[in-house]
């Protein structure tokens, strides 16, 4: 059977990924959209496209039927899943079947017996693959700490709690059975030992149906938040080659166990002490699978429609050559738990060159929105050694021009130029020991920076509609004129900078009282600066009241103060305000005005881009006002609830973030 229209049932940058391929194969796309989805990428890059009507993913990406709907009207004879939504669920991959469709994917049987983990488990354990022992809550003593207990459906560390002590099991195991339920449908949780300090390594299989298995080597995907994926190499560094070959071994067992096709994915928990434990099997294609296709030079999306279409894989294995590095660039902030942005991306620009690739759903002028995930892309150096393709790959992000939300570009940079990365010091805790350090303040001087766009912002005023050419100074002058003063906030840090410049009679603005400068261009986009007799260029973009300043090594957003309005300046004390747009999920039980409230007790849960943030009371007292419910629409600094406080109470952070999916 040859595909000749596909339909992919996703969004964003897989979707773009997909199309990429089915281009340089002559397959016609089909996107599907939600109405948040209109105008995004994926849908102007297909060649046909399918409203799925409202925005939230349950009404649209999830709804398996409207998604078989919309390829039958499309005229499509396949459907690829992508990754995330419906691309491990069984019951979808047999509607698409059962409409006459072909499925690009592995068969209905394994994406069954993989999708619950305590049933793969029993499975693996069949075929021989290493485990970890399971552990049963209702008997797990001190020994057995600390546990790690994982919803049995689903992924992403929804549902997934670490204990510690055996007094918090029993809460914990109840939050992690309600999470795991509203995010799956599915309440299961099981409980097994938490390694600590080990590395998430995994292999990536290509199966067909004709017997051939291949083993595409080895994946490093320790640096996670939340249990979710940041930085990904391949292959995995430092593992001895025995142990290489038991996982090689142990994922082609794996697959063959559950008579699997198409592209999969074993995954491992391997310890300190280099022993390997199945964690789970994905039945569909990774976000990280560019690593593996840079090492081995395939196309693993091309592999999967091949087998689609009956067609067999080679006998042999491709050769690997060189190593691969992936990081993927989120729309969030690091520095406060990860909070995921919103809001207009202005530029999206990273360097094209060798060994560089780029993978993403947005494009400079599209609006990141509160439905979905917050990865703008995924940014894949390639190079012969591990060395230079980490190197290659922070350089790219360095050079990067990213202007809109907060990013945690500066936080991949640092961490793949960490001590720790650089020697192959990896483990899942990496983030927990690291974090504070890879946030602090950077280098640069953001002060230089500021004057930057203090001397571009006067250039701007007085030329503005004009179209001059740059002016060009061989120095500044000390000429009567009275100083004016410029003041901006740095985000995120918060940081204030005064500036002080003068504009005398020539019109061209000067830094005033500013010993070692000398401006020696300055027009509304780039100023240029000998700083101590060394020349740095300065790039400026303003949007309304932000200017944003790209230099060699450093990025900065600016905020004009006298235009900055801060809604949490606008409240009363104790006042709750949404720390970003969202949907009000769930209050606490029984919560209403003149309930008695603990500092550190979770009141609201809100939801935005696939992370839940529990609004926490900032003390103990009295809420005075409620002004949440369930399924409200919430905008960033909205009053969801006021808390009057015991004076003699201990403050708590106001929010706190869940794990993602």
């Amino acid at each position: 059977m040859t595909i000749s229209t596909l339909l992919v049932a996703n969004r964003g940058e897989i979707a773009c990924r997909i199309f990429r391929t089915c281009r340089d194969l002559g397959i016609t796309t089909v996107a599907v959209y939600s109405d948040a989805d209109a105008d995004a990428l994926h849908v102007r890059e297909a060649d046909l496209a399918v409203r799925l009507p409202g925005s939230a993913p349950a009404d649209t990406y999830l709804r398996g039927d409207l998604v078989v709907a919309a390829a039958l009207a499309a005229g499509a004879d396949a459907v690829h899943p992508g990754y995330g939504f419906l691309s491990e669920n069984a019951g979808f991959a047999a509607a698409v079947q059962d409409a006459g469709l072909t499925w690009v994917g592995p068969p209905v049987k394994a994406i069954e017996l993989m999708a619950s983990k305590t049933r793969a488990k029993e499975l693996m354990a069949g075929a021989g693959v290493p485990l970890l022992a399971p552990v049963d809550p209702a008997t797990a003593g001190p020994d057995d700490l600390p546990l790690l207990l994982k919803a049995a459906s689903g992924g992403g560390g929804r549902g997934m709690r670490i204990v510690r002590e055996l007094a918090s099991l029993p809460g914990e195991l109840l939050a992690a059975a309600a999470e795991a339920a509203s995010a799956f449908g599915d309440g299961e949780v099981f409980a097994e030992p938490y390694v600590e300090r080990g590395r998430h390594v995994e292999v990536q299989v290509m199966a067909d149906a004709y017997d051939t298995v291949w083993a595409l080597g080895t994946r490093d995907c320790s640096l996670q938040r939340r249990h979710q994926k940041v930085i990904e190499e391949a292959p995995a560094p430092g593992l001895e080659d025995a142990l290489r070959t038991r996982l090689h071994d142990a994922a082609v067992a794996a697959a063959r166990a559950v008579g699997y096709r198409g592209a999969g994915t074993v995954e491992f928990l391997v310890s300190a002490e280099g022993r390997p434990y199945f964690l789970e099997m994905n039945t569909r294609l990774q976000v990280e699978h560019p690593v593996t296709e840079a090492v081995f030079g395939v196309d693993l999306v091309a592999l999967q429609l091949r087998v689609a279409e009956g067609e067999p894989l080679d006998p042999e294995l491709p050769v690997a050559s060189g190593h691969a590095v992936e990081a993927r660039l989120y729309a969030e902030d690091p520095a406060r738990d990860w909070q995921p942005q919103t809001g207009a991306l202005l530029t999206l620009e990273v360097p094209d060159g060798p060994g560089l690739r780029l993978d993403t759903g947005y494009v400079g002028g599209d609006t990141i929105g509160v439905h979905y995930d917050p990865m703008l892309a995924k940014v894949i150096a390639h190079a012969p050694t591990r060395t230079e393709a980490v190197r290659l790959l922070a350089g790219a992000l360095e050079r990067a021009r990213i202007h809109g939300p907060v990013t945690n570009r500066a936080l991949l940079v640092r961490s793949l130029r960490h001590p720790d990365f650089v020697a192959s010091r990896l483990d899942t805790g990496f983030y927990d020991r690291h974090l504070a350090d890879l946030t602090a303040p950077g280098g640069g001087n953001p002060a230089t920076a500021a004057l930057a766009a203090t001397l571009a912002e006067a250039v701007r005023a007085t030329t503005y509609g004009t179209g001059p050419a740059p002016t060009r100074l061989g120095a500044w002058r000390n000429v009567p004129s009275q100083p004016q003063v410029k003041r901006y906030r740095s985000e995120p840090d918060g940081a204030e900078h005064e500036i002080a410049y003068r504009t005398p009679r020539t019109g061209t603005p000067e830094p005033y009282d500013a010993p070692g400068v000398r401006v020696l261009a300055a027009t509304p986009g780039r100023v240029t600066l000998e700083l101590d007799g060394l020349t740095r260029h300065f790039h400026l973009r303003r949007d309304r009241d932000r200017l944003y300043v790209d230099t060699a090594g450093a990025s900065y957003t600016f905020t004009a103060l006298p235009r900055f309005t801060d809604p949490a300046t606008q409240t009363d004390p104790g006042s709750l305000l949404a720390p970003m747009p969202g949907t009000v999920v769930r209050l606490a039980e029984g919560l209403a005005a003149g309930a008695a409230v603990e500092a550190g007790q979770p009141l609201i849960w809100l939801e935005a881009m696939k992370m839940e943030h529990r609004i926490l009371a900032p003390a103990s007292g009295t809420l005075t006002a409620l002004h949440a419910a369930p399924g409200d629409q919430v905008e960033v600094g909205a009053l969801l609830a006021v808390v009057q406080e015991d004076l003699d109470a201990t403050p708590v952070p106001a929010s706190v973030p869940e794990e993602t999916a």
